[in-house]
C-alpha cells in the first residue's frame, strides 16, 4: 500500500533526510587515499547518532554496517572493512540513511579519490545528471514509468547501461515501501504519482553492460564485465508544485 504523507509527517521526514544528507556529505569529504572503508563507516554512524537519529541500514536484513561503500566495479552494498583502503584514482559509491522520529531518509553519491580517469569522470557526471532527469519527470499526475524512462534514455543515449536487478523505492516509516522505482521502463506506465508520495530515485549505472553479480558475502554486487559503476540517489516528495528533493545538506 502506498501511503501519502501529511505535512506533519513530511516535517519529520525532512529532518531524517537532512541528517542523511549531511552524513553523506561528511563521508564524501573524508574520501582520500589510505582511509579505510570502516573508518568512513564509523564517521557516518557517529554523526547520525549525534543527531539523535539511528543508522537505518545497520542490521537491516542482517546488513552489518551504517553505510554501503562500493569501490570501482562494485555497484552497491559493499561492506565496510578495516582491511579495505581507498586508493588514489578510485571512485567510491556511498549509500546511507538515517531514521528520525519514526521516518527514514536515504541517499547515495559517488565520490572521486584524487585524480580519476576520464571514463570515470564521465560515468559519474552522466549518472548524477540521470538522477536529476528522473526527478524532473516526477510530476504530479505522471507515472513511475516516466521517471524510469527519463533515467534510462539519458544514460543509454550516452553509451552507458542502467542496472536492472536493483531499483529505487518508496520510503517513509519503512525504508523500503511501495512503489518500486526502476531506472528503466516505458513512459505512461505504472503507478500514478500523487502529492504526498515520497520515493527514493537511485540510478545505478555501469560503464559497460548492465549485468551484475552478487558476491559470496551475500551483499556486495559487482558488474559482471568488470566495468566501473556509479550510484546517485535522492529521497524526494511529490507536491502539487512538482518534485522536491528532501535529501539536501
Amino acid at each position: 500500500m502506498i501511503v501519502l504523507k501529511t505535512e506533519r509527517e513530511l516535517q519529520i521526514m525532512r529532518e531524517a533526510c537532512k541528517i542523511s544528507a549531511k552524513a553523506l556529505q561528511l563521508v564524501g569529504n573524508a574520501v582520500e587515499p589510505g582511509v579505510t572503508t570502516a573508518e568512513l563507516d564509523a564517521l557516518a554512524e557517529k554523526f547520525i547518532r549525534s543527531c539523535g537519529a539511528i543508522p537505518n541500514f545497520k542490521n537491516y536484513e542482517g546488513y552489518p554496517a551504517t553505510a554501503c561503500i562500493s569501490i570501482n566495479n562494485e555497484v552497491i552494498h559493499g561492506i565496510p572493512s578495516n582491511k579495505r583502503k581507498i586508493c588514489a584514482g578510485d571512485i567510491v559509491s556511498v549509500d546511507l540513511g538515517a531514521k528520525f522520529g519514526g521516518y527514514h531518509g536515504d541517499n547515495a553519491a559517488t565520490f572521486a579519490c584524487g585524480d580519476i580517469s576520464e571514463e570515470a569522470k564521465r560515468l559519474m557526471e552522466v549518472t548524477k545528471q540521470s538522477l536529476y532527469e528522473g526527478i524532473a519527470a516526477a510530476l504530479p499526475g505522471s507515472r513511475i514509468g516516466d521517471i524510469s524512462y527519463a533515467v534510462q534514455r539519458y544514460v543509454e543515449e550516452r553509451g552507458f547501461s542502467v542496472v536492472r536487478d536493483f531499483v529505487g523505492h518508496g520510503i517513509g516509516t519503512e525504508m523500503h515501501e511501495p512503489p518500486e522505482v526502476p531506472n528503466f521502463g516505458t513512459p505512461g506506465r505504472g503507478i500514478r504519482l500523487l502529492p504526498g508520495m515520497t520515493i527514493a530515485i537511485e540510478p545505478m549505472v555501469n560503464a559497460g553492460k548492465h549485468g551484475v553479480a552478487v558476491q559470496p558475502d551475500g551483499w556486495t554486487v559487482l558488474t559482471r564485465d568488470g566495468s566501473l559503476s556509479a550510484h546517485f540517489e535522492h529521497t524526494i516528495v511529490i507536491t502539487r508544485d512538482g518534485p522536491k528533493i528532501m535529501t539536501e545538506a
